[in-house]
Formats: C-alpha cells, structure tokens, sequence
C-alpha cells in the first residue's frame, strides 16, 4: 500500500479531495465508489467547495455508494441516500441519474444486491473507490467474522459498528437498524484504484493492524494488502501506531 500522512484531518480530507478531481479531469466519467459515516464529512465539504470554485466537475460522473441501512427508505432522515444528498450530492453539478445507492426499503433484499452488482456491472465497474476503516477493521458494512461475502449482500451489523452510526439516529444505538445491505470484498477489491481515508487516533490500531498485520476475515480491511493500487491517506492521529512501530523499529536496529 501506498501511505500519505497529513498533520490535520482537514488536510487529509483536502489532499484525498485534489486526488479524485485529479481523477476526473482524467477521466471525466468517472466510476466512483463513495463511503459514509463521520470520516468522509470533511472530504465532501472540500469537494463541494471545489465545485463552487469550479475546480472539479461531476457532471458526467457515475457514484456508487458502498452500503445502506435495512429497512429505511431512501427519504428517511438516517438513510444514507439522505446523507449523501445532505453532505454531497445536493452540493455538486451530478446528474441524478448517475447517482447509485442501495434501496433498503426494498421489498426483497437479495433480490436488490443483485440488482445493485448488475448495475456496477453495466457502469464498467468503479474506477475510484473511497473507503474509510471501522474502529473494529471493517470497510463497507463488511463486519469481521469467520468469512466474508464476496458480492454484494445483506449483513447483520456488530454492536460497536450500531454504536459508531448512532448520532444518525439521535444518538441512541439502539435504534440503529441490526442489518444492513454493503458491497461485498470481492466487488470492493475490483476497483481499479482504491484510496481509504482515516482519520482520529481511536482509528489507529486498525490502521496499524491493516498495514502490518495478517490477512484474516477478523480484519477485513487488511484484505486491501491484496490491492495492486491502494492509498492509504491519514492525519496524524489514525497514523500514531505505525510512528511508534517505526520508532521501535529503528531502536532495535
């Protein structure tokens, strides 16, 4: 993996932002894989500010996002359709036809995944796909465990990961919905690049164990070690434990 360190979350946000309108001025038609949660909010403000300062264009961009909750609709106030539209999509020049988010309201939940795959297929598959990293290792909605899906799928979500999108719903975790429909690893890790954004020292074991740490379903983010073309942009804080890896390293030299 590649890593870039910045010393704020705002300037890890600011660079990750210049980096996806480098993309698009590349390749105007874009296939992006969007995250959500605390993490990309900062990143979504700068790329709305380069929109208003006509530094970016997303009018031939194609966005999917990587997970919804199971059970609301898309209009519901914590869905993350509702997110994106608050923190992203209502702030930039997209055509509202590109933009792609799982229905968690649909009637037949499987029968969506596949709809979502067949979609990601049709689009050519995402060229650029940001993630950020869960506390506990996921990326998605991709929970650690004793396997993992590949495609796209329902998932029954962990008490710390109920816990983390609490202030969705009035900051009370238990009513966050116990499911949810994310991309599986597979789809994820056919991206043609890949960049994960962390931010906040209470990310930094993950971090760490993601980098130097084993492959296992236990971690599912450490799968992106397999990526040929993954970027890995921290502020100081989610990069703390592998300063300190290095300096211990350097003692024992």
């Amino acid at each position: 993996m590649n890593l870039s360190v910045f010393p704020t979350a705002r300037d890890a946000a600011a660079a990750l932002a210049d980096h996806i309108a480098g993309a698009l001025r590349t390749k105007p038609d874009l296939v992006l894989g969007l995250p959500t949660g605390r993490t990309p909010v900062q990143l979504y403000r700068e790329l709305a500010a380069l929109t208003e300062r006509h530094a970016v264009d997303f009018s031939r961009t194609t966005t999917f996002n990587l997970d919804e909750f199971l059970g609301l609709r898309p209009d519901d106030p914590a869905s993350y359709r509702r997110y994106m539209e608050r923190h992203l999509f209502r702030k930039i020049n997209i055509d509202r036809e590109r933009i792609h988010v799982l229905d968690g309201s649909a009637p037949d939940p499987e029968a969506e995944c596949a709809r979502y795959e067949r979609a990601i297929r049709e689009a050519g598959g995402v060229d650029l796909q940001i993630l950020g990293i869960g506390s506990n290792g996921h990326i998605g909605f991709n929970e650690p465990g004793d396997s993992l899906m590949a495609r796209t799928h329902r998932v029954t979500l962990r008490p710390e990961t109920r816990r983390a999108n609490a202030a969705l719903f009035g900051g009370d975790a238990g009513r966050v919905p116990g499911e949810a429909l994310s991309m599986g690893m597979a789809t994820i890790l056919q991206a043609r690049s890949i960049v994960l954004l962390a931010t906040g020292v209470e990310k930094a074991a993950s971090v760490e164990r993601m980098i130097h740490g084993p492959i296992t379903t236990r971690l599912p983010a450490s799968f992106l070690q397999l990526h040929a073309d993954t970027l890995v942009v921290l502020d100081e804080g989610a990069a703390r434990k592998l300063e300190r890896r290095t300096e211990n390293e350097e003692r024992r030299r």
